[in-house]
């Protein structure tokens, strides 16, 4: 697997930012109600990005937040979305039994300028998380429709009665009155998610200036005309009087000039190298990377992108430097195994695959990828080793669907089809395909020995499963 994924159980994220944006969400319960024939563009699935350097970058800007917060960080899971605009939001997660996540679009790491920014975004979305923000935008909204539904009733009343006109204005005074009430109190939260994040980054020994320098900078209006911010605008309303507020916050805070590390800023650097060169056009990455430039952030993201070329020579070139340079860093050793199984010589890759996983053992993305180069040798004698790889992966991450998917390909070569099946009933549970979890886990229970750990498994997820299938035609 590349050491950049979209998540295949991205089908459990469709319709999510029809939850996320706190405006979106009322505007398509009106539409709804009037039963509109709308399919917004929230309402489309997102793709997650996986990838264990990014992921360990983000938590480590977000756990000390949450421990100020008073939340346990285990609970809250961190996305990052396969996005180029700048927006990060906290929402109810699909992937998570509906706990408060924090989902990061690719193009904020991309596009802020500083560590401090980042964390800044993030301790505002925290702010959220800890005021229990999304339960109290469900009851404000069931509030704010009242008036929009009165406005429908009357409209239908005057249109019934001969006055179209008339109804027609009902109607959308009413739902002018429903967005203008969840829009007021939209702006009075998220200037207490301001509140509460500059708390956390007080508490944290951090400035608050990175938070101020975001919603300053986008909520001026020549940047708000630009394609690129208006997503975070939309999510994220701001006025005059909340900025005003915040940097009153800042000026007050005994951490105002505490500025990143040479190391932070560092490894935004590399972090943002890597998203540019797995995201970005080749030739736009190579024009902003080019050859001349020797740091290790340009080599990084022209190893990225010659590898997607495709001109594996050069990726090799790169990848090779930045080994020898730091031979310690686990992500520069995953990069290369991947570089050698694209080339088809998955031989060649298990070795730095391997040489990842020492250096970051407790890594489950990089265990995954060793498997699937260990399997894609179709050697015999790496299918157990494989198989042991995965289930110390899938004891960190049991809803990893690609790692369900590899287990079953290691249960079938070492000649357990029952295990096989259990691991495919797996991968379809966590993907949310009911009907092949039933399938496959009824499969699993005529095989494997009554009674035993892996025979209750397959019958607790038959049990979900059937029942849901059967629910949904299937």
């Amino acid at each position: 697997m590349t050491f950049l994924y979209p998540a295949s159980s991205a089908g459990r994220f469709a319709g999510l930012r029809a939850r996320l944006g706190r405006g979106a969400i009322l505007a398509i319960s009106i539409a709804m109600s009037l039963n509109l024939s709308v399919q917004p563009a929230a309402a489309q699935a997102i793709s997650i990005i996986r990838d264990t350097e990014i992921e360990r970058v983000l938590r480590g800007y977000e756990e000390p937040l949450l421990v100020a917060a008073g939340v346990d960080p285990a609970t809250v899971k961190l996305y990052l979305v396969d996005d180029s605009t700048i927006n990060a939001f906290a929402t109810q997660s699909p992937a998570n039994d509906e706990a408060e996540d924090i989902f990061v679009n690719a193009g904020l790491i991309i596009q802020l300028k500083t560590p401090n920014q980042i964390v800044g975004v993030l301790a505002h979305e925290t702010g959220h998380i800890a005021g229990g923000d999304l339960t109290k935008d469900t009851r404000v909204m069931q509030k704010a429709m009242i008036p929009m539904l009165i406005g429908v009733v009357v409209g239908v009343a005057a249109m019934a009665m001969g006055a179209g006109n008339a109804g027609m204005a009902a109607i959308a005074l009413g739902q002018q009155a429903a967005v203008s009430q969840f829009l007021t109190f939209s702006r009075a939260q998220e200037a207490t998610a301001d509140q509460r994040g500059q708390k956390y980054l007080r508490a944290t020994h951090q400035s608050g200036n990175g938070m101020l320098e975001v919603f300053e900078k986008f909520a001026q209006e020549d940047a708000m005309s630009g394609a690129y911010s208006k997503d975070f605008i939309s999510d994220h309303p701001a006025d005059r009087d909340r900025i005003d507020l915040l940097q009153r916050l800042v000026d007050s805070s005994p951490y105002k000039d505490v500025q990143d590390t040479p190391e932070a800023v560092h490894e935004l650097k590399m972090i943002q190298a890597k998203l540019i060169g797995y995201l970005g056009r080749v030739e736009g990455v190579l024009a902003r990377y080019p050859a001349s430039d020797a740091s290790e952030e340009a080599r990084y993201a022209r190893g990225m992108a010659y590898f997607r070329k495709p001109e594996l020579s050069l990726a090799l070139s790169e990848t090779n430097s930045l080994v020898k340079e730091e031979p310690k860093n686990p992500y520069f050793w995953e990069m290369l195994g991947q570089i050698y199984v694209d080339m088809a010589q998955p031989e060649k890759g298990v070795g730095p695959y391997q040489k990842s996983v020492d250096l970051a053992p407790d890594a489950p993305l990089l265990r995954i990828s060793l498997a699937a180069a260990q399997l894609a040798t179709d050697k015999p004698a790496l299918a157990q080793p494989a198989l042991m790889n995965l289930k110390v992966a899938l004891q960190q991450e049991n809803d990893n669907t690609f790692g369900w998917y590899e287990a079953a390909q290691a249960y079938s070569a070492i000649g357990n089809q029952p295990m096989a099946d259990l691991s495919t009933a797996e991968r379809y549970y966590n993907d949310g395909v009911m009907a092949g979890a039933a399938h496959f886990a009824a499969l699993a229970a005529r095989k494997l020995p009554k009674g035993s750990t892996d025979w209750e498994r397959a019958n607790d997820i038959l049990a979900v499963a059937e029942p849901q299938a059967k629910q949904r035609g299937g």
